[in-house]
């Protein structure tokens, strides 16, 4: 694909983006940036939420992982929806009967003051490393098919991306956002249904036997019971620890919560949650098939392997089907793969964005107490300062990682989301209360203990651990949180 070409796509799909961000935020307000007024209909949510949760980091690695995971992620993606189950019954009534804007307001009303600014303070951590690690994918992509040959450097490449998303989302928040998400998503999806049909015709296969040719390859393995608890891949492992990443990624974050707020009650929440659940399992499923068959297509075109399991889809996307050899359907796919991966960057990037926008506005500069012109130009310059952020940490994540991205992010989650499980849990399912002044250091110290457990245990062990030390984070943070108990009385929360 010529640069130009790219570079007239993304123009051209900035300029929708644009449009719709002009469309949707007029008349809006600060409560249309953090709440859209609570009016969004529940079906433009759950298809919204598919591209957020996906990002750019699923689009690519998940098909490339396959060649030396075959389908085990999936068996992540089935303890999801034991997670999202979670979230639907227990955590969504409780927010939507205090009426929150931000869910870390919990912790005021529970535990206190410095339990809130800590909760907060995890989140604005969390979400802004993962952030940055999934918009760092799409933008080596952009890189590769617009910028490198423009001459352009990656630090500018990465401030464009950041300044468009900037653009689109500065005055209608998650007003805008929960209708561009919806559109980014159904690019995304394209995108794959596409390079899977293409594939099939290059193969000469027909839908049934595509499936066949996928299931009976040796990527599409996807059970492993073998091995206990040691085993990367062992199915009690993977399937537990997608059930607490997504209550703790989805359920106690403020990104994927802020757009289950905008609907207008509990019950259309839940039918979002119910519906989201459904179709994210069917779009990984999607994932996984694309990967699988794209390296049996590999296998039989003699296609040279990259080092990086991360560059195959976007190689065999943008060099491959992109050099016209294959017709009008191989510049379709090539097309569509560079939408799809915008799409999943801002898609994920912006509601970010605009959640950490939220947290830090309603939590720290309490902008719930102010006038209408203060409340706006704080929320522009927390919006315009996370930008900032966003790309000063892409570059130092650029200059140091060289680790699997999807293993990467759920790395950085499993320390600073931990604390995050631990408080909630302790909130939710006992009635004690804590000392409150105390709540900072015992989440500073969960993350470190389990660092240190977790070093010496794979040292001194035949043991390797997971995503699962999420879970030992959250214990430690529960127990601290006990031994740190105040005869105080507390609210119980259920």
């Amino acid at each position: 694909m010529s640069a130009g070409l790219a570079i007239t796509i993304l123009i051209l799909y900035f300029l929708v983006l644009v449009i719709i961000s002009i469309k949707t935020s007029q008349g809006a307000d600060t409560n249309s940036f953090f709440t859209a007024d609570r009016q969004v209909p529940w079906y433009l949510v759950a298809f919204g939420m598919i591209g957020t949760s996906i990002s750019g980091v699923t689009f690519i690695s998940v098909p490339g992982a396959v060649l030396n995971s075959s389908f085990s992620y999936f068996q992540m993606v089935l303890g999801f929806t034991l997670g999202y189950l979670f979230i639907a019954t227990v955590l969504m009534p409780l927010y939507y009967r205090m009426n929150l804007i931000s869910i870390y307001g919990y912790f005021e009303s529970r535990f206190g003051w410095w339990s809130y600014k800590t909760a907060s303070a995890y989140f604005l951590l969390s979400r802004t490393l993962g952030s940055a690690v999934r918009l760092y994918v799409a933008a080596q992509v952009l890189q590769i098919a617009i910028y490198d040959p423009l001459g352009v450097p990656f630090w500018l490449s990465v401030l464009i991306t950041i300044g468009l998303i900037y653009v689109y989302t500065f005055k209608g928040g998650i007003k805008t956002i929960v209708i561009t998400d919806t559109l980014q998503t159904f690019f995304l999806v394209s995108a794959v249904v596409l390079t899977i049909l293409l594939i099939g015709k290059e193969m000469n296969l027909g839908l049934k036997e595509m499936v066949n040719t996928i299931s009976e390859s040796a990527y599409s393995q996807t059970f492993f019971f073998e091995g206990g608890w040691a085993d990367a891949k062992n199915f009690f492992k993977l399937f537990f620890s997608g059930a607490f990443i997504a209550i703790v990624m989805t359920g106690m974050d403020q990104d994927l919560m802020q757009k289950n707020l905008t609907c207008k009650n509990i019950g259309e929440a839940q039918k979002n949650m119910l519906w989201f659940t459904v179709v994210l399992v069917f779009v990984n499923l999607l994932f996984l098939g694309l990967g699988a068959l794209m390296y049996v297509y590999a296998d039989q075109i003699g296609f040279e392997l990259p080092t990086k399991t991360d560059d195959f889809y976007p190689l065999m996307a943008l060099k491959h089907f992109g050099n016209f050899d294959l017709g009008t359907g191989g510049v379709i796919v090539s097309v569509t793969f560079l939408i799809g991966i915008t799409a999943a960057t801002y898609a994920s990037s912006d509601s970010a964005l605009t959640a950490l926008t939220t947290a830090f506005c309603i939590d720290f500069l309490n902008v719930e107490k102010k006038k209408e012109s203060e409340r706006l130009k704080l929320k522009n310059r927390t919006h315009l300062g996370f930008s900032f952020v966003f790309f000063v940490v892409i570059l130092l994540f650029h200059a140091v990682n060289s680790s699997d991205l999807i293993t990467a992010i759920y790395k950085i989650a499993s320390y600073t989301y931990g604390p995050l499980l631990g408080l909630f849990a302790y909130g939710i399912f006992t009635k004690r209360g804590v000392m409150d002044k105390a709540v900072p250091w015992i989440c500073i110290a969960a993350p470190v203990l389990t660092y240190i457990l977790v070093y010496l245990i794979e040292n001194y062990t035949s043991y390797k651990f997971g995503f699962e030390n999420l879970l030992l984070n959250g214990l430690i943070t529960m127990i601290g949180l006990m031994i740190f108990k105040s005869s105080k009385a507390s609210p119980a929360s259920l």
